[in-house]
C-alpha cells in the first residue's frame, strides 16, 4: 500500500518526506486554509516536495466550472490530481476532464455504489473516508473493505485511496484488506513510528556504548 501525505503544511511535508516514505500528497480547502500563501504555488511547492500524485480540489458547483478549474488546476503541475466530490456534477465534471486525459480523485465518497460510479466515469482515484463514518458511529474500515473488494472482482484500474484517516490503527487495517492508497495526517505519522520499547531499547543501546567508551577511556 501506498502513503501519501494528507496536509497543505509544507513544513510537515518536508519532515514525513524526508523519511522517504511518501508517494503522493491530499489536500483539500479546509487543509489549505490553515496555512498561509497564494494556493498556487503551495500546490507547485508539495509537488517539488512529493514525488508522485498531488491531489487539488476543486470549489465549484457546476459542471462547466468544475471543468474549467479542473483544467486550470492540472495545469500548475504535472503531479496535480483535480479533485471532485461525489455528486451528479462531480461524475459528469470526471468524465470530461478524464477524457482530456486529466487524473480525477472523486473525494467524499462513502458506500461502494459511489465507487462504481466514480471509477465508471474514469476517475484515477475514489477517495472513501474511513473516519467520518467513525465520527457518527458507523463502521468506516467496514465500508472500506467493501470497496476494495467490489474493486477486486471488477477490471477498474481506479485506485482505493483510504482517506480521513484518524489513527494507525485505521492505516494497518486499510493496508490488511488491501487499500491502494492511504492518506495520512503528519500526527498520525508520528504515531505510527514512535513505540515506547523502541525509545527505551535506542536508550539503552546508547547508554551501554557511552559506559563502554568510558571504560576504555579510563
Amino acid at each position: 500500500m501506498k502513503l501519501f501525505i494528507d496536509t497543505a503544511n509544507l513544513d510537515d511535508i518536508e519532515e514525513i518526506a524526508s523519511w522517504g516514505v511518501l508517494s503522493g500528497a491530499t489536500t483539500n480547502p479546509t487543509l489549505l486554509g490553515q496555512v498561509e500563501g497564494d494556493e498556487d504555488e503551495i500546490y507547485r511547492r508539495i509537488c517539488e516536495i512529493v514525488d508522485g500524485p498531488v491531489s487539488a480540489e476543486v470549489v465549484a458547483g457546476d459542471v462547466a466550472t468544475m471543468i474549467a478549474e479542473g483544467t486550470r488546476l492540472a495545469a500548475i503541475h504535472p503531479h496535480i490530481v483535480v479533485k471532485l466530490p461525489t455528486s451528479r456534477e462531480g461524475l459528469s465534471a470526471t468524465s470530461a476532464l478524464a477524457r482530456d486525459g486529466i487524473r480525477v480523485n472523486m473525494t467524499l465518497c462513502f458506500t461502494a455504489n459511489q465507487a462504481i460510479l466514480a471509477a465508471s466515469a474514469g476517475a484515477a482515484f475514489v477517495s472513501p473516508f474511513i473516519g467520518r463514518f467513525d465520527d457518527i458511529n458507523e463502521d468506516g474500515l467496514g465500508r472500506l473493505a467493501e470497496i476494495v473488494e467490489a474493486f477486486a472482482a471488477s477490471n477498474f484500474e481506479t485506485e482505493v485511496l483510504a482517506a480521513s484517516v484518524r489513527t494507525p490503527v485505521h492505516v494497518m487495517e486499510a493496508a490488511r484488506m488491501g487499500a491502494d492508497i492511504a492518506t495520512i495526517p503528519p500526527k498520525v505519522f508520528h504515531q505510527m513510528l514512535h513505540h515506547p520499547l523502541t525509545t527505551a531499547g535506542i536508550d539503552t543501546f546508547n547508554e551501554d556504548h557511552a559506559a563502554r567508551l568510558a571504560r576504555r577511556g579510563a
